[in-house]
């Protein structure tokens, strides 16, 4: 969490590059929920990378499973643990909008509703990469290989079909509807359909489901 909020706050207010807010030249902390996801990608596979292969290699999964718990109840209590340490790590980021509040002309020139949309996305996203992160570490007991899994299967599914839809120029495929940065972007606009929604909570329950499947067959 740490390493997550220092990247931030040296691209964003330290860096003279095009993330820097201050350069921007009006109230806007878009270049953050730009910024986000990407450190995301390996903020959350960190995080989850140990909720079972420390499990597996220790071999405690066993006594887990022996508990009088359903394996639901043990897949989203560690879903729900890890995704809580996401939102600690994201409230301090709220001194970004209140900072660039204050520094508006005039003193609240911010675009709450694209702000608000953002955050929402941020955390629809986390839950996505949360799930992703829990179901790479059950494929392996070794913790590096599922944060090195959990990386690849969030950035194939974040940025995989748009480079795929941008090297193939094809409209009608649509191919980067199907990808995550696509409804990320959509939310972040400040406008929540529901198309979006639904789509971030299949992804969740998805791998949430195998998952749980991939207990039960342990």
């Amino acid at each position: 969490m740490g390493i997550f909020l220092l990247i931030n706050g040296l691209f964003l207010w330290v860096f003279q590059d095009d993330f820097n807010i201050l350069n921007a030249g009006f109230a806007d902390v878009s270049p953050f929920f730009f910024l986000a996801p990407w450190v995301f990608l390996f903020l959350i596979p960190a995080i989850t990378m140990k909720s079972f292969a420390d499990e597996f290699s220790n071999g405690t999964i066993e006594i887990l499973k022996t508990r009088p718990i359903s394996l639901w109840q043990i897949v989203l209590g560690k879903f729900c643990a890890s995704l809580l340490l996401v939102i600690v790590a994201l409230l301090p980021t709220l001194s970004y909008v209140f900072t660039i509040y204050q520094l508006g002309n005039p003193v609240g020139n911010i675009d709450f509703g694209s702000t608000i949309g953002s955050y929402i996305g941020l955390l629809l996203l986390a839950c996505s990469y949360t799930a992703i992160g829990l179901f790479t570490s059950t494929l392996s007991n070794n913790q590096i290989v599922a944060f090195l899994l959990g990386v690849f299967i969030t950035f194939l599914l974040f940025y995989g079909f748009d480079a795929i839809s941008n090297s193939y120029a094809n409209q009608q495929l649509s191919i980067q509807k199907i990808g995550i940065n696509e409804h990320y972007k959509s939310i972040s606009r400040g406008v929540i359909d529901t198309r979006d929604l639904l789509y971030f909570g299949s992804v969740t329950l998805f791998f949430l489901f195998i998952t749980k499947n991939r207990l039960e067959n342990e």
